[in-house]
């Protein structure tokens, strides 16, 4: 009897191609429906999600890191770096758009995704990351928070969801390491 081998693994992405497209706005319209979001309520039509994916890549202060699954675009996270703009708080950079679908969850992609951009953002020179996230997202919260990722706020309108207000969690982190 063989054992099924799994490959996972996780890139920056330098562009989508065809396929990549598809199978990421697959991941995504899945995630939405589980709850993530990106702040939909449901998925909207698959050209408003290529749209929405072709912008992050030609904004040139966001980093694409994608998660793939036995060869399929199955994950996401955004590194956004400050703009030139914002003298202030050019140390830190923020976390948006992190999720894995929730078929392909469970092979630590999520957690991998987050160490591949703590160490881009490292290797840029940043010495803060930064993000926030719904309450109800119970799984990114304990992932943060076991990548040391310290929990400083919280904000109890954070969003609306079906007339109800949600929850909001802030974090950061102060990167002085590579994962190893």
């Amino acid at each position: 009897m063989s054992e099924l081998t799994v490959r996972a693994d996780v890139f920056k992405a330098a562009s989508l191609t065809g396929a990549d497209m598809d199978d990421l706005c697959y991941a995504t319209e899945e995630a939405i429906k589980d709850g993530i979001g990106f702040q939909w309520l449901a998925a909207p039509a698959r050209e408003v999600l290529e749209a929405y994916w072709k912008g992050v890549m030609l904004v040139p202060e966001r980093q694409l890191f994608l998660a793939r699954l036995d060869g399929t675009v199955v994950g996401a996270l955004q590194l956004v770096k400050p703009g030139a703009h914002k003298q202030t708080t050019a140390f830190a950079v923020r976390l948006e758009g992190h999720f894995v679908a929730p078929f392909a969850r469970g092979h630590g992609l999520a957690k991998s995704l987050l160490q591949l951009a703590e160490e881009e953002a490292i290797i840029a020179g940043f010495s803060v990351i930064r993000c926030d996230v719904r309450e109800t997202q119970t799984r990114a919260i304990e992932i943060y928070e076991s990548s040391g990722f310290v929990r400083w706020g919280l904000l109890p309108k954070y969003e609306q969801i079906d007339g109800r207000y949600v929850a909001g969690h802030f974090f950061y982190k102060e990167l002085t390491h590579v994962w190893l």
